[in-house]
C-alpha cells in the first residue's frame, strides 16, 4: 500500500529532485564558509559590518541546515517506501505538493495544523 507517490518511476524522479537540491544546498554552505573564510583581517571600521555579514550568514546556514537535514529525512522515507505519505494523517500527499516541495513531511491538511510547529523549529533554528 506505501507505494502510490513511487508507483510511476520507482521514487527516481522524486530522488533526483531531492539529490539536485540537497547539491544545491551543500554548494551554497560551501560559498559561505570560503566567503567568510576569506575576509581574514579588516579595517577596524569595518569591523562592525563584517561581524554582522557573520552573523547573517551563520543564521542562514542554520536554515540551510534545517532543509539540509528535511531533504535527507525525505531520502531515508524514499528508501523505506514510506515517501509521500503524510507522517501525522499517513493519507498519500498529492504529487503536486511533491513536485512543488519534494521534502514535504505532511499533506497540506496537516500542515496546515503543524505549521506552528514546524514555524517553531525554524525559529529555534534562527535562535541557535
Amino acid at each position: 500500500m506505501k507505494k502510490i507517490a513511487t508507483e510511476i518511476d520507482g521514487g527516481q524522479e522524486y530522488r533526483r529532485m531531492l539529490d539536485e537540491k540537497r547539491e544545491g544546498v551543500l554548494s551554497g554552505l560551501g560559498i559561505k564558509f570560503d566567503t567568510l573564510a576569506k575576509m581574514g583581517r579588516v579595517a577596524e571600521e569595518d569591523q562592525a559590518q563584517v561581524t554582522h555579514d557573520e552573523f547573517v550568514a551563520l543564521r542562514l546556514n542554520r536554515l540551510d541546515y534545517v532543509q539540509l537535514r528535511m531533504i535527507e529525512e525525505a531520502l531515508d522515507r524514499l528508501d523505506s517506501d514510506d515517501y509521500g505519505y503524510c507522517l501525522a494523517c499517513d493519507q498519500p500527499i498529492p504529487a503536486k505538493r511533491l513536485a512543488a516541495i519534494p521534502w514535504a513531511r505532511y499533506c497540506v491538511n496537516c500542515q496546515e495544523s503543524v505549521g506552528s510547529e514546524t514555524d517553531q523549529e525554524w525559529s529555534a533554528a534562527l535562535r541557535q
